[in-house]
């Protein structure tokens, strides 16, 4: 059993058809080959990315980091006759409230990691 012969099997192409033919398949290849070294740089970048370490990152604000096994200590000074009436702690800042000797409030933020004062408020009326 043969198969029969068609007109077109047979039939060369017309020279312009194949000219254009071969364009098309030339364009055809130069872009797969665009399109593969294109993933092949993101598939770096992403193997470059992956291999690389972090950074160390300095500890957010709201983390007080002391060394290992020790205590932060320091001191906070105020006026003379002041007292404390209420303190309240923010990331590495602590703002007390005190009451001077001549009855006048104020506020005090006091910068934990920087061990100094940032801030003085006087809290008063209209």
């Amino acid at each position: 059993m043969t198969r029969p012969e068609t007109e077109e099997e047979d039939k060369p192409l017309d020279p312009s058809i194949e000219k254009v033919r071969r364009k098309m398949i030339r364009f055809m290849g130069i872009n797969l080959g665009l399109l593969f070294l294109a993933l092949m740089v993101v598939i770096a970048a992403l193997v470059y990315k992956s291999r690389i370490t972090e950074p160390q990152v300095a500890a957010p604000a709201g983390d007080i980091q002391a060394p290992a096994g020790q205590q932060i200590e320091g001191d906070i000074v105020l006026p003379v006759g002041a007292r404390v009436v209420s303190q309240s702690i923010s990331g590495n800042r602590i703002s007390l409230d005190a009451e001077l000797a001549g009855g006048e409030r104020v506020l005090f933020v006091y910068d934990i990691a920087a061990r100094s004062m940032v801030g003085r408020f006087t809290i008063r009326n209209r």
